[in-house]
């Protein structure tokens, strides 16, 4: 803290030429609580430097920092972290002044003052913009004129919809509202050449008693040629073609049906401006295209409009190749990773995808085991198509949604000095949404997994399967050959829409996701139709392997609250409750959940806490026995820019999972409603992020606060006795936690 106020405390007169000030502050009161002040504010030309927390001008403080008229690289590399100085403008200022009076004005208080005030002290200036609203005026009567009939006829359509009423105030943002409203209608109803600036209002304001007479007045079509008048024209589509810009070289051409199914223009019917929106989106949507652009010829005639529609290919086929570095509990290793991919294979913009990967880890540390490494190795394919692939669905449905149908098939080897694994996996998925991302759907029809264990090394089998004294429940479970078959249903939405990278990352808004899945219904059913057999752990098998038989629910909300363009507070809540049964008393070990990490809680490494308060003590198997059926995780992180490109955030996390079985290897962690509160765990901590904009690089360092693997004071209260050895913990992610 004392850094900052020092970086803070360095003059910027040294910086500023004679005659200039810096612009330390800016402020906009009234005495009335009618008007928005804050919103006024962005009507201001010249804002001052910004504030990290909304207390320290670092960026300033870092530019203040280097030599003036030095041009040496360090110096270059300070002005470029921080922020110049704002150099008072007196001309940008009285702008400011004159857009926030036309702003009262444009609200309905006509006869609206503001007064700036400019104090200077040293070489610094604090700029006072007082606001004199006086009396709102309202409207009074309401007259509609409008010379075509039949556009009376439309707006008559939607007149319960509209946003003008006697006694509403006279603001001149509600008549441009109400002005896009009808022409957005009637462009929608063959009325191509329509514009808002038919459109038009006079207003009187002649009453000395803040009373308008407002009235609203629809012109016809005025030829800008021959300046002849007449009604306005209702247009239906004539030819509908389409063509292709292969500029770019690209040889890819896509199917008459394929095109037909997302063009929204159909030759015969009305224009309607929301199809031909829908034909950009959905023609733009396909991997195969990489532009659209329609053009329209209007016929005067005949009123019809042909359209011809350009398109531009993408590329047809990539190819990527990527390396990356991991760590896992210490131990290094590297992936590589070959993706190839065709756009259009069928010719209806399908993609296939073919991706390998190879991957290897040193592993150190194993007691009892031959000196092995990690080795992994996987391919996978996928078929996307463009389009729901389900009966009964019209084409314009089809062309409301944001939507695509998925086939993957993928195996996977896996050797490690304890086991041997290997997985067959495959699903089919729809995935649909609005065109701003708003709402999104995922239904997983089927996702089968098939894990076939053709080895496990006589040490680990006799530690932890065998022996009927160290035998663990959950490992036994795990690491026996299963079939997993699910389906699932996941909803998403975003009040900001979900078109950004970023999603919350500094505004004002909120996100809901919800995730249901149930597994092994079908195939137990089936298995006892047909009387299958039973395993001697009283297991119903399909070709004398046993199944998953669980039910799992998701619940995640993250609220964000933006204090300024530079600062917000996210708050975040997320349930996660799977119940094994039937066939099944243990979740496979890739539907547990686990706490702990960059997106958990951070005061602990990943998979390092609960459940409950139990406490791991077996370096080689805590990673499975850290897990529960019960997931509770509560955010709060402050986020606030810093300087450059650098973010900083302040958060505290609390949470925990939990076991809904009392397991003998995870003693303290079966979930109690009398105990549950006093295991809940809590960490804070500060974070640092690169956001680069189109993605983020995530630093967080976090601290315990409250342990319940512990129950001595010292030990449950760290944020009382904190030991940094044991209760520090960093996290580099990439993207927001929430």
């Amino acid at each position: 803290m004392g850094f900052l106020l020092l970086l803070c405390s360095c003059s910027s007169k040294r910086h500023l030429s004679d005659g200039e000030y810096l612009l330390d502050k800016t402020s906009v009161v009234t005495d009335t609580t009618r008007v928005n002040t804050s919103m006024l504010s962005g009507y201001l030309l010249q804002q001052p430097n910004t504030r990290w927390a909304s207390l320290f001008k670092l960026p300033l403080g870092i530019y203040l920092m280097s030599t003036p008229k030095s041009n040496s690289a360090f110096q270059k590399f300070l002005r470029r972290m921080g922020e110049a100085p704002v150099v008072y403008d007196s001309i940008q200022a009285e702008r400011g002044r004159i857009r926030m009076q036309d702003a009262l004005f444009n609200m309905g208080y006509l006869h609206a003052n503001v007064h700036k005030t400019d104090i200077y002290h040293r070489h610094k200036v604090h700029v006072r913009y007082d606001l004199q609203p006086g009396q709102r005026y309202h409207v009074d009567s309401l007259t509609i004129q409008v010379q075509d009939d039949a556009i009376a006829k439309e707006i008559q359509r939607i007149d319960k919809a509209s946003l003008l009423h006697k006694g509403m105030p006279f603001d001149a943002n509600i008549l441009n509202q109400e002005r896009s409203r009808i022409t957005s209608h009637l462009t929608d109803n063959g009325y191509y050449a329509f514009n808002r600036d038919f459109i038009r209002f006079e207003a009187d304001t002649t009453s000395k008693s803040c009373k308008v007479r407002l009235k609203m007045t629809v012109s016809d079509f005025t030829d800008p040629t021959t300046h002849i008048t007449h009604r306005h024209r209702k247009y239906t589509l004539g030819k509908v073609t389409f063509s292709y810009d292969r500029s770019n070289g690209s040889p890819i051409w896509l199917k008459d049906a394929a095109l037909k199914k997302a063009c929204g223009l159909i030759a015969g019917q009305l224009y309607r401006e929301s199809n031909l929106a829908d034909t950009y989106r959905k023609l733009n949507n396909l991997d195969a295209i990489s532009a659209t652009n329609v053009r329209i010829t209007p016929d005067e005639e005949n009123n019809t409009l042909d359209a011809n529609i350009v398109l531009t290919p993408a590329r047809l086929n990539s190819i990527q190749l990527g390396l990356d570095g991991t760590n896992t509990a210490g131990d290094l290793g590297a992936a590589l990773n070959l993706t190839y991919q065709n756009r259009n294979v069928f010719h209806g913009s399908e993609v296939f995808s073919l991706k390998a990967r190879t991957a290897f880890e040193a592993i150190r540390g194993l007691k009892g085991y031959a000196d092995q490494n990690y080795f992994e190795y996987s391919i996978e394919g996928g078929l996307k198509f463009p389009d729901l692939l389900l009966p009964f669905i019209s084409n314009e449905v089809r062309r409301k949604y944001k939507a695509d149908s998925e086939f993957s098939l993928m195996f996977a080897s896996q050797n490690r000095p304890e086991f041997h694994r290997r997985v067959l996996t495959t699903s089919w998925k729809y995935r649909w949404g609005t065109p701003t991302a708003k709402y999104q759907h995922r239904f997983d029809l089927f996702d089968v997994n098939y894990v076939y264990m053709p080895w496990i090394s006589d040490t680990f089998y006799e530690t932890y399967i065998a022996n009927p004294e160290s035998r663990n429940a959950i490992i036994a479970y795990n690491y026996q050959n299963l079939f997993i078959m699910r389906l699932g249903y996941q909803y998403q939405y975003s009040s900001v829409g979900l078109t950004s990278p970023m999603g919350l990352y500094g505004q004002d808004g909120y996100s809901i996701r919800l995730n249901v899945e149930t597994a092994g219904n079908f195939l137990d059913g089936m298995c006892r139709l047909f009387d299958s057999k039973v395993n001697e752990d009283g297991q119903r098998t399909l070709f004398n392997i046993s199944y998953a038989q669980y039910a799992k629910f998701d619940f995640d909300i993250c609220r964000s609250f933006r204090f300024s363009n530079r600062t917000s507070l996210a708050m975040h809540f997320a349930l996660g409750i799977a119940y094994p049964y039937g066939n099944s008393d243990i979740l496979p070990y890739e539907k547990r959940y686990f706490s702990g990490g960059a997106n958990s809680v951070r005061g602990w490494s990943v998979r390092s806490l609960g459940p409950g308060s139990f406490r791991g003590n077996d370096g080689n198997i805590d990673f499975i026995n850290q897990t529960g059926d019960i997931k509770l995780d509560m955010n709060v992180e402050l986020r606030m820019h810093l300087f450059w490109k650098f973010d900083g955030a302040v958060f505290i996390d609390a949470g925990n999972i939990w076991s809904i079985r009392n397991y003998k290897e995870q003693p303290g962690g079966q979930f109690r409603w009398d105990t549950c509160w006093e295991q809940i765990a809590v960490a804070y901590g500060l974070g640092v992020r690169l956001n680069l904009s189109y993605f983020l690089l995530r630093f967080d360092a976090g601290m315990k606060a409250i342990d319940p693997a512990f129950h001595d004071a010292i030990g449950h209260y760290p944020l009382i006795h904190p030991n940094f050895k044991r209760d520090f913990a960093f996290h580099f992610a990439v993207g927001l936690p929430f």
